[in-house]
């Protein structure tokens, strides 16, 4: 083999060596994060929220959002933005009932609407305290 194949050689596996490392790199960077559990949920929750007292969370099947409620009947929804969970809270009447799970409206443009997937009314009824009535006023005229 001649100086001239040695060369060509150590390029084309530097070259691949690199296309390689690439590819991998856009496969590790298209993964979609995920909320992995409740308990991950309700911790972004109390540290975005000022006293907020998570007394239930639910992650959704997908983990691309959830909801955590806390004793005092407010409603918290979180989506992972990257490596952080952006966390908002919003009013009961924000929540929809929908086929796919529960829909959030968050009234932002930047976090948009957030599907809790596989959630249902009865996975969040579940969540709020047993005197929800009382403490959202919202609640009362329904």
């Amino acid at each position: 083999m001649t100086d001239r194949g040695i060369i060509i050689g150590i390029v084309a596996a530097i070259a691949t060596a690199l296309a390689l490392a690439i590819v991998a790199w856009l496969l590790l960077r298209r993964r979609t994060a995920r909320i992995a559990s409740p308990e991950e949920a309700a911790e972004a929750a109390e540290q975005a929220l000022a006293g907020f007292d998570t007394q239930g969370a639910v992650v959704g099947a997908d983990g691309g959002g959830a909801l955590a409620v806390d004793r005092a009947g407010r409603v918290a929804v979180m989506k992972r933005d990257g490596k952080q969970i952006a966390v908002r809270e919003v009013a009961w009447v924000a929540l929809r009932s929908t086929a796919e799970g529960i829909l959030i409206d968050t009234g932002e443009r930047r976090l948009g609407e957030v599907l809790v997937a596989g959630v249902d009314a009865l996975d969040v009824r579940r969540l709020a305290p047993a005197d929800l009535r009382r403490l959202v006023p919202e609640l009362r005229r329904a």
